[in-house]
């Protein structure tokens, strides 16, 4: 019988330094959940205690000001358009690039790679402009487009990880039985890439659900903000309401989060497999 690992003095303390650093990164939502049930005032006072009276009308306000439904359907039409996208694009594309080396493609993951690496900062400017003149400006549309753009990068990397690790023996035999290239990627490919898949979709729903810059670029229109945009109307050049404030940021976290908690195993699932070079 093999004997069980020995629960060390060492273990222990590595076990509570990591306790610690994860109550660290809770302190944030501590302090946004505790402020969102406080008046203005009581927030001003002494945001670190805990409210004297839980003041839940601040949701139902908040809810009514920023017209949570419209946002919300807003958000969740652009992330979930722009995840189908980023995911099936992404895998085609890694998936020519694997299969098919040669110095062209071998070229273009290099490209792929450096792009990720290129400040948004940098390129906001030309990215308006060239929006504007496809007609892709101030359009749910053309902000979908613009995310394709840049999560294409990082997802074509994942994916490319991936598909090294699965057998190109059991496409070889879908080839003799006679299928087409598609009909290989679409029916024996894609089902297997389901753990990067997830991945992919998860780590860049948390990214455009929360995203503020480019919405702000590229949307105008009231009835087209997102959540993000929206909770940024209770700053104002002279007032702040973080009263109404959290408790708007506590109504559009909400569903990432919960969608995070169910899919969080995949991410380490997914990575680690596409780590394995077949």
């Amino acid at each position: 019988m093999e004997s069980k690992p020995r629960y060390t003095g060492r273990v222990f303390g590595m076990e509570a330094i990591a306790v610690i650093i994860g109550l660290l990164f809770l302190v944030p939502f501590y302090f946004v959940i505790v402020n969102s049930l406080k008046t203005f005032a009581e927030l001003l006072i002494d945001p670190t205690s805990l409210p004297t009276t839980l003041q839940w009308n601040n949701f139902s306000r908040a809810w009514t000001i920023i017209k949570f439904p419209t946002v919300l359907t807003n958000s969740l039409i652009i992330t979930v358009f722009a995840n189908l996208g980023i995911a099936l694009i992404s895998a085609m594309a890694a998936y020519r690039l694997v299969r098919h080396p040669s110095k062209l493609n071998n070229l273009l993951f290099a490209l792929f790679v450096a792009a990720m690496v290129i400040p948004f900062q940098s390129i906001m400017i030309p990215l308006v402009k060239v929006a504007k003149t496809f007609g892709l400006f101030d359009s749910r549309l053309g902000l979908i487009v613009c995310y394709l753009g840049f999560g294409a990068p990082m997802s074509i990397f994942l994916f490319h990880g991936f598909i090294k690790s699965i057998p190109q023996e059991i496409e070889e035999s879908a080839v003799v039985d006679g299928t087409s290239n598609y009909g290989t990627f679409f029916r024996i490919v894609l089902p297997l890439l389901k753990p990067i898949a997830v991945t992919v979709i998860l780590l860049n729903s948390l990214w455009i659900w929360n995203d503020f810059l480019l919405p702000f670029l590229i949307l105008q229109s009231p009835g087209l903000k997102t959540i993000p945009l929206a909770t940024n109307s209770f700053f104002g050049q002279y007032t702040k309401q973080w009263d109404l404030a959290l408790a708007a940021l506590v109504l559009g976290v909400t569903p990432i989060i919960i969608f995070f908690l169910a899919m969080q195993r995949h991410i380490i699932e997914g990575i680690t497999a596409g780590s394995v070079k077949g």
